[in-house]
């Protein structure tokens, strides 16, 4: 029980790092988290944020994809994935991820429709 407490603690201080801009600290409270829960949806996510904000984006990429592998319909692991290939510059890509987070969170909308500009500008055909 005291082990689960700690892995708990470990996750909320990595929250509050990767909130403060901490992003090192984040990644190292969340090393054994991951290893202790490696299919939670909440810890990958925390995990793929703090890729993403450190520019990791292999890495980002990598744990959002496991995220929409273990839950198909989370909006932030989709919305995550898309703004991770956007800034990959994989637009194309983006837009089926973007397109499915805004479909379940409208607030989305604007992820697409800057990815379906660039797109345009590159001259994509949209479907």
């Amino acid at each position: 029980m005291a082990e689960e407490l700690d892995l708990a603690g470990l996750y909320r201080r990595a929250e509050q790092r990767l909130s403060a801009g901490d992003v090192k600290g984040a990644l190292e409270d969340l090393q054994p988290v991951v290893e202790a829960e490696p299919n939670t949806v909440s810890v990958l996510l925390l995990l793929a944020r703090a890729y993403f904000k450190s520019a990791q984006l292999a890495r980002a990429e990598q744990t959002y994809r496991r995220v929409v592998e273990l839950h198909p319909a989370e909006p932030e692991a989709l919305i995550g994935l898309a703004r991770t290939l956007e800034r990959q510059s994989r637009h194309a890509e983006a837009l089926p991820h973007a397109r499915m987070a805004a479909s379940m969170r409208p607030q989305h909308m604007q992820t697409v429709q800057r990815i379906e500009q660039r797109l345009r500008r590159n001259n994509w055909r949209l479907n």
